[in-house]
């Protein structure tokens, strides 16, 4: 297969961003814990990935590999989830069984969350029709460049841990497990700032 660019979102290109990690997310242990039912899931969740990291096509840190085959959500130093539009949507479309836990998890998640400025990934995801052709690993490739450039710490949450492997090899290290009564683990991960030089 021939290498695909990395190249920024724009505008247009976000509804089909979200739709392929829509996709990608399908199978994934939390995004199903929080909407097992297949409707539910592929009506809610596309709300979701444009709540918690959609500001990224706002600030040009929303990247595409391919023909929309891959994207990864980036969020700058200072720029943050829109934690309203999560809180509503949680409320009204989550199950029940997560809204029992999701509280606690939520509060795990924000403690984990660096206090310095950094990168903050809330999604990255490949259309299953291309997982295994490292576009992956390119999407991190490409943003990781940026934080190198900017001297800055990168941060994002794994909530599948068959993807745990693949971002230690990015240089992220494991920072502890989120988790709390019947919810999925999720593995905070940090990657320090390199040396430029």
């Amino acid at each position: 297969m021939k290498a695909m660019k990395v190249r920024a979102a724009t505008a247009a290109d976000e509804a089909a961003a979200i739709a392929t990690l829509t996709l990608a997310f399908a199978a994934d242990p939390v995004a199903r814990w929080t909407w097992p039912d297949p409707q539910d899931y592929f009506n809610a969740f596309p709300r979701f990935a444009k709540a918690f990291g959609g500001a990224a096509f706002v600030k040009g840190s929303a990247h595409l590999i391919g023909d929309h085959a891959g994207a990864a959500l980036w969020l700058p130093p200072g720029v943050e989830a829109d934690d309203r539009a999560l809180a509503e949507l949680m409320r009204t479309t989550a199950s029940p069984q997560s809204m029992a836990d999701g509280a606690q998890v939520m509060q795990q998640m924000a403690g984990h969350h660096p206090r310095q400025p950094h990168w903050f990934l809330p999604l990255i995801g490949v259309d299953p029709k291309h997982q295994g052709e490292g576009l992956g690993g390119a999407l991190l490739d490409h943003a990781l460049e940026i934080c190198h450039q900017d001297g800055a710490l990168a941060y994002l949450e794994s909530s599948n841990p068959r993807n745990v492997p693949l971002y230690r090899r990015y240089g992220f290290e494991v920072m502890g497990r989120i988790q709390f009564g019947r919810s999925p683990t999720l593995v905070p991960m940090q990657r320090k700032p390199r040396r430029r030089g």
